[in-house]
């Protein structure tokens, strides 16, 4: 009798209505940063992301846009200092690849393959080509020529 709860919840939690698999859908990325005005330049005019709506309505904050849902915020409320290194990183997916490339070179915003290399294209074994920079703050991006079909 002493195992009869236990056996009860072993079923319940085996049931279909537990092994669901949730759906989740990538929303934001959120980075500190220390001026965010200097952020929000390099964000604008580097990457082009336009700026949206920032919700929270907090001072402080701000929003853009990626694309397709996916947004990435700015804040510069925390004032803790962060580690950062060029595993921890996002990337952006570009049809334009070499226009970007071109606004970096035109702009003189150092860029990198993944070992290192300044101002040189990564190109991985499966044929797209990825650079990796950083913003003002130090947090890496990776931009690559990934398909947006």
């Amino acid at each position: 009798m002493k195992f009869l709860p236990i056996l009860f919840l072993m079923i319940a939690l085996n049931s279909p209505i537990y092994a669901q698999k949730l759906n989740f859908s990538f929303n934001h990325v959120a980075i500190s940063v220390t001026d965010l005005e200097r952020s929000c330049t390099f964000y604008k005019e580097v990457l082009k992301l336009e700026e949206i709506t920032n919700k929270t309505k907090v001072e402080g904050i701000r929003w853009f846009t990626t694309g397709n849902g996916i947004e990435l915020h700015l804040i510069s409320t925390i004032k803790e200092r962060v580690k950062i290194n060029k595993a921890v990183h996002f990337a952006l997916s570009t049809k334009d690849f070499d226009k970007f490339i071109q606004n970096l070179d035109g702009k003189k915003i150092p860029y990198s393959d993944w070992p290192g290399t300044p101002q040189k294209i990564n190109v991985r074994a499966d044929g797209i080509r990825q650079v990796f920079l950083q913003d003002p703050d130090g947090y890496w991006i990776e931009v690559n020529s990934v398909s947006q079909e």
